[in-house]
């Protein structure tokens, strides 16, 4: 017998759809405090000093966050090559502004203490805000347009047809779905600054945080209320075969109903957005009492639970469609064969618990607050 075949398809399909989510998890967990921390710079550091304490927190460990970016796209190129294939072309313009908004941030760590100019620095602390602010908003939006069905087509030999715009995916929901992104990570990037600086960038933290928190909650009950009753669901007509053939057309799918149902088929999945909304209220509290590690440890539960509720939610659909909802991307119909995912689950199972021990003894090295004293002393940083 063949090695891979001691696994069947169908738990490997299900392995790599959890295993996505844990990347796309791990890069919110990670990077999003980076992203929220650009966000709020010039709002929680009003001085040259202060913001040189602000992105010294992340100067150190951002491009080690952005390994979780860079796995979960390999993830989705190897895995589920259709969703691939659609999302980027059909995002394409979206992506592009996530790339552009995020090639601003080495640079303007690199070049921002370059020069003693004034308005030089503060025009790079301004891009250090976009390179925030536009991928944390973006991203969210991409999730909206996911949850209502993007507009293309398959051919019948699979080739995929977007018939979209950059500016259709600006709808309304996709923009509330934005906010939740954006408050989420304002919020867990407050909490890093609140466990990583001391004095006002840490008082400033905790105010727009609280804040921050308290719009994570709103906006995200809008959009499951939403969801709830303004967003048509996509669901199977008729069996599928979970280890069947990676070819959308096979499966007849229908649009209607609502994705709550699937709270009522799997009721233990409300797990997750209950995990969103007390994170995020634990985070509030976290910020009021000064609780430094309880908010930060809060904020991870909270995205951890909101990002998860988007997955559980659609499951097995990956990528629906608004044009013709039987060349909608499942779980079932668009991975790679039953081979290629045995042999990068192998991989992952030796590579993933390298870079998690990494991170960590990172993490661990890099430990304590940035202080005041610390970007003075050492005043040729590049940060």
């Amino acid at each position: 017998m063949i090695l891979h075949e001691f696994v069947d398809f169908d738990i490997l399909r299900v392995i790599w759809w959890g295993l996505l989510g844990v990347l796309l998890i791990g890069f919110a967990l990670t990077d999003g405090f980076d992203l929220g921390v650009g966000t709020l710079l010039p709002f929680v550091a009003r001085t040259d000093i202060e913001r040189r304490v602000a992105i010294n927190t992340v100067g150190p460990v951002w491009e080690g966050n952005q390994v979780w970016f860079i796995l979960g796209g390999g993830a989705i190129f190897a895995a589920w090559p259709p969703l691939y294939a659609v999302s980027f072309s059909g995002f394409y313009l979206a992506m592009f502004l996530i790339l552009a908004a995020l090639i601003l941030r080495p640079v303007g760590f690199k070049y921002r203490s370059k020069r003693e100019d004034e308005r030089w620095r503060s025009a790079w602390d301004w891009a250090l805000f976009v390179g925030g602010f536009v991928p944390a908003l973006v991203f969210g939006v991409a999730v909206g347009n996911v949850l209502q069905g993007v507009p293309f087509r398959l051919t019948d030999d699979l080739l995929s047809i977007y018939e979209g715009s950059f500016f259709g995916l600006l709808n309304p929901y996709a923009l509330l779905a934005g906010l939740v992104s954006l408050s989420m990570l304002v919020m867990h990037g407050a909490a890093w600054l609140q466990l990583k600086t001391e004095g006002m960038v840490a008082d400033r933290a905790r105010s727009y945080g609280a804040w921050a928190a308290l719009a994570t909650i709103v906006t995200y009950a809008l959009a499951g209320l939403w969801l709830a009753g303004g967003v048509e669901a996509y669901s199977f007509v008729g069996t599928v075969a979970p280890d069947g053939p990676s070819n959308p057309l096979m499966n007849e799918v229908a649009r209607g109903g609502s994705w709550m149902a699937a709270y009522e088929a799997r009721p233990w999945i409300a797990i997750a957005p209950a995990l969103g909304f007390l994170g995020a209220a634990l985070a509030f509290l976290g910020f009021k009492t000064d609780k430094e590690g309880w908010t930060m440890l809060a904020s991870k539960l909270s995205i951890l639970g909101i990002i998860a509720s988007v997955g559980l939610t659609m499951f097995p659909f990956i990528l629906p469609s608004s044009l013709d909802p039987s060349s909608s991307l499942t779980v079932w119909d668009s991975s790679s064969s039953h081979l290629t995912l045995f042999v990068m689950l192998v991989s992952a199972v030796i590579f993933v618990p390298l870079i998690l021990a990494y991170t960590a003894w990172v993490y661990k090295v890099l430990w304590g607050k940035v202080t005041a004293s610390d970007v003075v002393d050492n005043s040729d940083s590049v940060y």
